[in-house]
């Protein structure tokens, strides 16, 4: 695929990035794109590999056809590239963003050399679709009459809208929140997923015939036992919403808040004031629901994506320092024994937050092998520290890992803000026990993957509702095959969408 030598020709070369002090200052998106002829070179460095692992089980969930539309860039064929990125994709927009690409690490050329650029390639694909036009409103010609419901506007069920209406069906979106889009609208800071481009795609399905409420919380404002009486079939899409605590002592102390809590009202902030492009748009001073460190010190406690956020939205409003803790150790730098090819690996890399926390405070702002014990409180209440430990990791051969704590290794780190970002345990429960259906061993919904049926007749679930907290290219899957089985079960034998 792509040109025959064009890996041994052409360098991996990835979209460039604004200097972290630069980009800093405002919520805006900080790519910097690859003119045409550098994006073809990097579609050249496709190889004809046989085997596309990047499209398998180890690499894209949702099958992409990636050397396919790699080779189309390569030859400048963009209308051609975008059809079949859009035959697997509801929304690369998202995907060529936000996606960590697994299909990248599972790419054959990435066995010993760095691998191509699949991402930026998929995200221009799709962009120059916008750009030209191409990327427009097209309604379903024909009707099927039926009806479907689906509870929650993350991409989970906005795939499984955008598909289930291509289909002919009446499709209704109920969000709880005053902006449809759920984790991509208020999950996903601005600066890594511009809520503009949310926003033109909810429109476009809007044109296309999806009705979304939002500003409507089903199991509050609605009961969803209607909803299974009124609509042929309803798909809980609701996530996985309920934050994994951390029950130290001081964890009720003002100034401790859950990562979601501080995202949210960030981005709302920024949309409601319409003050995106200028800095200190999201640093108001508490008040209003907006959580703010602007002056503060900060510790954010976990890692992963929504710690690096954390920490990047921190550096925005002008925090006066910044520590993150995972209690992991520290990666390492390549693949080892642990991490084979094509398996997706844990690595150690700079993600935007910690290049931004780098850049102005002069060292990489993660600990590792770090738990904490206790908050700190000073005299009005607040949080003034986080005492901690250290821990050292062992593997015994065919056992879990495991650590202990390091004795004489206790310390105190002040702080005036802190924010929790260990994760998410499962759905919330209320619309779950109203709805009777039954729940796995960690409270997802209970419905098996591929059929995506609950016990309750008509009800299916996908997404992290279903899988527990997980990719948003793995959301977007769950959705186009639930919306499959759901078309199958509205139509039998004349369902429309492939299974």
């Amino acid at each position: 695929m792509g040109k025959p030598t064009g890996f041994l020709e052409y360098q991996r070369r990835t979209v460039s990035d604004r200097p972290p002090t630069e980009r800093a200052r405002d919520f805006l998106e900080f790519h910097e794109p690859l003119d045409d002829g550098e994006r073809a070179q990097q579609g050249a460095r496709c190889m004809d590999c046989g085997v596309p692992f990047c499209q398998s089980s180890y690499g894209c969930p949702v099958d992409n056809l990636i050397p396919e539309w790699n080779e189309m860039v390569y030859r400048r064929k963009w209308e051609d590239a975008f059809w079949r990125l859009l035959k697997t994709n509801n929304f690369p927009e998202y995907t060529g963003r936000v996606c960590p690409a697994p299909c990248e690490t599972a790419c054959v050329l990435g066995i010993n050399e760095p691998p191509v650029t699949i991402k930026d390639n998929e995200c221009t694909i799709i962009d120059r679709a916008y750009e030209s036009g191409l990327m427009k409103p097209r309604p379903p010609q024909n009707r099927t009459g039926r009806r479907v419901v689906i509870v929650g506007s993350g991409p989970a069920g906005l795939a499984a809208a955008d598909q289930l209406n291509k289909a002919g069906h009446l499709v209704t979106v109920y969000e709880r929140s005053d902006r449809i889009g759920g984790l991509l609208m208020y999950g996903i800071p601005n600066m890594k997923l511009d809520k503009r481009l949310v926003e033109r795609r909810n429109s476009i399905m809007a044109a296309e015939g999806v009705d979304f409420v939002p500003n409507t919380f089903v199991g509050r404002d609605v009961d969803p036992n209607e909803l299974v009486r009124d609509f042929d079939a309803v798909l809980l899409a609701c996530g996985a919403t309920v934050p994994r605590d951390l029950p130290v002592p001081g964890r009720e102390l003002a100034g401790v808040h859950f990562a979601m809590e501080f995202l949210h009202a960030n981005t709302k902030a920024l949309l409601d004031t319409g003050r995106v492009d200028l800095a200190g748009a999201g640093a108001p001073s508490d008040n209003g629901g907006v959580i703010s460190a602007a002056g503060k010190r900060v510790i954010v406690i976990g890692g992963g994506d929504t710690g690096n956020d954390c920490i990047g939205t921190s550096v925005r409003h002008g925090c006066t320092g910044l520590v993150n803790f995972e209690l992991l150790p520290k990666p390492a730098a390549e693949r080892d024994e642990q991490y084979p090819w094509p398996t997706y690996p844990r690595l150690y890399t700079q993600d935007y937050g910690h290049e931004e926390a780098d850049a102005l405070f002069a060292g990489d702002p993660r600990e590792y092998s770090i738990m904490t014990r206790e908050f700190v409180a000073d005299a009005d209440g607040s949080v003034r520290g986080v005492r901690t430990v250290r821990v050292a990791w062992h593997k015994p051969r065919g056992e879990r890992p495991r650590f202990e704590e390091v004795p004489g290794s206790e310390q105190e780190w002040p702080a005036d803000l802190v924010l929790l970002a260990l994760g998410f345990l499962g759905p919330e429960q209320e619309i779950l026990d109203m709805l009777e259906v039954e729940r796995d061993p960690r409270t997802n919904v209970a419905a098996e993957y591929g059929r995506f049926s609950t016990s309750r007749e008509k009800v299916f679930a996908a997404g992290d509702a279903r899988r527990g907290q997980s990719l948003v290219v793995w959301a977007i899957k769950e959705g186009r095959d639930a919306a499959s089985q759901i078309d199958r079960y509205l139509m039998g034998d004349r369902a429309r969408l492939p299974a």
